[in-house]
């Protein structure tokens, strides 16, 4: 069964909304420049009333201390969406979960994801200022190649409950992930589009 995860969470009616629809996992991002930035300790106020079951999952772009922030918010599993290192992922993913972002575009070196020894690889579009939630659908037979190099591969990048099916069939990724397709406006999720995102997913016999 392919997981989902919802990025974006600002506030605990959106997080349990996406929580009962079946999200196995939920993004709270810590890039202050991020419109869906959110802090440690509103996080935590809304990680405290979650079920165990669900995977939080904090977003950091070339962040000092990321773990630090994840100790004070709760999280359970660190998504780095930077410049980060193999090296600084090695060291990181020594104790805690961590999922390594890699933005896709046409130029993408495909072996580079064999350079991080992470719990996952997440594949998102390259965005000339936007670090993640742009929007925008990438070349998925990037991902079909990527797939076959890891065992957990997390597909991004304009996924909506209009593509999620197709996207599925055609990489077989470990999780997807949706954030702005599935919104109101940025940080406000439109709560019928996660159910319908998330219904899709269900419906591939994977």
């Amino acid at each position: 069964m392919t997981l989902v995860k919802i990025c974006g969470i600002t506030n605990l009616d959106d997080a349990l909304a996406a929580v009962a629809a079946g999200a196995d996992a939920l993004g709270f991002n810590f890039y202050k420049p991020s419109p869906r930035y959110i802090t440690p300790s509103s996080a935590r106020e809304i990680i405290e009333q979650l079920p165990p079951s669900v995977l939080t999952v904090g977003v950091f772009v070339n962040e000092e201390s990321p773990a630090r922030i994840a100790a004070e918010a709760g999280i359970t599993a660190l998504q780095l969406h930077g410049d980060e290192s193999p090296d600084l992922c090695r060291e990181l993913a020594a104790d805690r979960y961590v999922i390594k972002a890699l933005a896709v575009s046409d130029e993408f070196n495909i072996d580079a994801v064999k350079s991080y020894e992470t719990e996952a690889i997440m594949l998102d579009t390259r965005h000339n200022n936007l670090r993640g939630g742009t929007g925008q659908v990438f070349d998925w037979s990037i991902a079909q190649q990527v797939r076959q190099l890891i065992p957990k591969l997390f597909l991004a990048g304009g996924l909506a409950p209009e593509n999620v099916r197709a996207a599925i069939e055609t990489v077989r990724p470990y999780a997807v992930d949706a954030c702005s397709a599935l919104e109101d406006k940025p940080g406000k999720k439109d709560h019928q589009r996660m159910r319908a995102f998330i219904e899709a997913v269900r419906s591939v016999q994977t």
